[in-house]
């Protein structure tokens, strides 16, 4: 796994102030029982269209694990790189995650179950601290962030299967405002708008920087 040098991350987060600030901020329930539901956040929100173009419901529930890491040289966010053969978001940086199943009582049980199928992160080893608001994608998945804890020293171990690369990224990195930059590209006839975060040769975008985005705005803006 890959840690940009902390020294240049910007201002540190101590473990202590990231789980006041989550304990406060973050939704406690999951969408649809408590929690926001209704106005998803999405790539839609960049785009002049509005919700024009977003596939309508029924949408495509899928949960992500928000694998906030705590190290010897602070907190960061865990990301996969998805294997290049998967039907969906193949090749693309991403949480943890997948769709919600039957059996699943609530989007952390999916995010936790994902989480150990591609990256081996044992359930016990995460503890899930509370919801981001809803993510609606342009290809009709609405997904539910989880944001959660993961141990020090957890043992991750990649399911080559379903994911390529595993690394990780200085929080306060990520939650420098001026990290997020808007890109837009060609996609179904026309123009699609979404954030961006470089990081070294990698690009953070989609539907994943959309989630970083809202972890920012509910946490530190």
């Amino acid at each position: 796994m890959r840690l940009l040098d902390a020294a240049a991350a910007g201002r540190p987060d101590t473990i202590e102030d990231f789980l006041a600030r989550a304990e406060r901020l973050l939704n406690r329930h999951p969408p649809g029982l408590g929690g926001p539901f209704a106005n998803p956040r999405g790539d839609h929100s960049l785009d002049p269209a509005g919700l024009a173009h977003v596939p309508g419901a029924p949408h495509r529930l899928a949960a992500v694990l928000v694998p906030v890491v705590a190290g010897p040289e602070g907190l960061s966010l865990l990301f996969t790189t998805r294997a290049a053969h998967l039907r969906d978001h193949s090749g693309q940086i991403a949480f943890p995650g997948g769709k919600i199943e039957p059996g699943d009582a609530t989007p952390a049980d999916t995010a936790l179950r994902e989480a150990e199928e591609e990256v081996g992160l044992n359930i016990g080893e995460v503890s899930p601290l509370g919801y981001l608001d809803p993510y609606l994608s342009a290809t009709g998945f609405l997904v539910t962030p989880v944001v959660g804890l993961v141990s020090t020293g957890a043992r991750i171990a990649p399911n080559p299967a379903e994911v390529a690369d595993v690394f990780e990224v200085p929080l306060a990195w990520l939650m420098d405002p001026l990290r997020f930059a808007v890109h837009s590209r060609a996609w179904k006839g026309r123009m699609r708008y979404f954030y961006a975060i470089p990081f070294g040769e990698r690009l953070i975008w989609g539907v994943t920087a959309g989630i970083v985005h809202n972890l920012y705005e509910r946490l530190y803006r």
